[in-house]
């Protein structure tokens, strides 16, 4: 599928379009070095990635729909689709740099923050200045969100946290931690959950990374092996409490609306388009791959699927960007694109054989990419809640064995 736009009626999106396009071949050059496996890149090129980011977002092109007055860009939909467009062609995710909870955070923040930390958190996010992690998942659950335990109790003019989070983050430096607490163990379920920002270098706080099969997969920002985060009596203001004590749960409705694929994409796995190359381009017993009748049958499946994915993406960003009434629609094109993964991971496998199991770059196509994305394929599954909570959420939505549909979360 071909997501260019004709904007040709239109003289100053246009304009508007060559002014991106010359601005990337600039500051973005396509022949950077780039780890093929997310867990293994490098600090330079997370400086790199660093770097993108904070001119994007001197711009207003890191997050283009986002309130100017915050840091964001301001701008029409026409002219967020031309950005992400262009960046995707480049190959440059949104945001450039592992910062899960810098989106997460500003939406949230802007739904249910006060003024003054709307003015103090949100604009060094969307301009790309600091990174922010959401840590949410603890060792004894993460789909089921308000089984939280880490504790925060309030102390004068702090908050003092104990706990642990897992499978969170990444390598290298971040500056806050959108993080969700319990602020009142013995309240009730849903009302007992508040939000963090959480200085990154605050005392008492240690990381420890965790050795992984997969972490992100392709068209995502790379991230390095994914991390436990530990409290120890770590102090934070009370004002970095956002949304209200034991108003977590709300705040919550917001966040995972965006993190369950709520505000869409417009992207192509690349990797997927370097399968397809090789099949053409690469030969078995004198002829190319793509001329085996079972392999055919197979890339045929991948196509169709890989259509649909991307079709499900544009319309929920479509939907979310024009403010429409939103149900199901987020949710359902984020368990699309588990299951889809998951069927392209296994399908790669019968076309490639065990050479789309390896990742030496003498036996394995594209620098070993399509190994990392097989074994993104099964971790898809999970992250952000799995497949089965993705389920729950889209009958609830749909009024699935209730006598009320259960409503979208408030986005920005």
């Amino acid at each position: 599928m071909n997501f260019d736009l004709n904007f040709a009626t239109n003289p100053d999106l246009v304009a508007f379009q060559d002014e991106v396009h010359t601005w990337l071949e600039e500051n973005a050059p396509r022949d950077v070095p780039r780890s093929a496996d997310p867990i293994l890149y490098t600090h330079e090129e997370f400086e790199w990635r660093r770097d993108i980011g904070r001119k994007l977002g001197a711009k207003g092109w890191l997050y283009p729909t986002f309130p100017s007055e915050y840091g964001g860009g301001g701008l029409d939909l026409d002219r967020a689709t031309i950005i992400q467009l262009a960046l995707d062609e480049h190959r440059i995710p949104v945001p450039p740099y592992y910062n899960s909870g810098g989106p997460l955070a500003a939406a949230s923040i802007l739904v249910w923050g006060t003024e003054e930390q709307k003015r103090f958190f949100v604009p060094p996010i969307l301009r790309g200045e600091t990174v922010t992690w959401q840590l949410l998942t603890e060792p004894q659950g993460g789909s089921d969100l308000a089984t939280v335990t880490t504790r925060a109790t309030k102390d004068g003019d702090d908050y003092v946290i104990n706990g642990q989070k897992v499978f969170v983050g990444g390598a290298y430096e971040f500056d806050y931690a959108w993080t969700i607490v319990n602020t009142d163990p013995l309240g009730p379920r849903h009302q007992n959950v508040s939000w963090l920002m959480v200085p990154a270098k605050s005392e008492g706080m240690t990381r420890q990374s965790l050795d992984l099969f997969t972490v992100h997969g392709a068209g995502e920002s790379p991230v390095g092996p994914k991390e436990a985060v530990f409290f120890d009596n770590v102090r934070v203001p009370a004002f970095n409490l956002v949304g209200g004590e034991n108003n977590g749960w709300k705040v919550a409705s917001t966040h995972l609306e965006y993190e369950h694929g709520g505000a869409g994409h417009l992207r192509n796995i690349w990797v997927l388009d370097e399968f397809f190359q090789y099949c053409k381009e690469t030969k078995f017993r004198g002829k190319p791959i793509s001329e085996n009748p079972d392999v055919r049958d197979i890339l045929a499946d991948v196509w169709a699927d890989y259509q649909v994915d991307k079709l499900l993406g544009m319309r929920t960003f479509w939907l979310h960007h024009t403010k429409r009434p939103m149900s199901y629609e987020g949710i359902q094109s984020t368990f699309y694109h588990r299951m889809f993964s998951l069927r392209t991971s296994q399908r790669i496998q019968q076309a490639l054989g065990y050479f789309g199991l390896v990742s030496d770059p003498q036996w394995t196509p594209n620098e070993g990419r399509t190994e990392v994305f097989v074994r993104y394929g099964l971790g898809s599954l999970h992250g952000g809640g799995t497949h089965d909570t993705d389920r729950v959420i889209m009958s609830r939505r749909m009024g699935l064995g209730r006598n009320a549909s259960e409503s979208a979360g408030q986005m920005v």
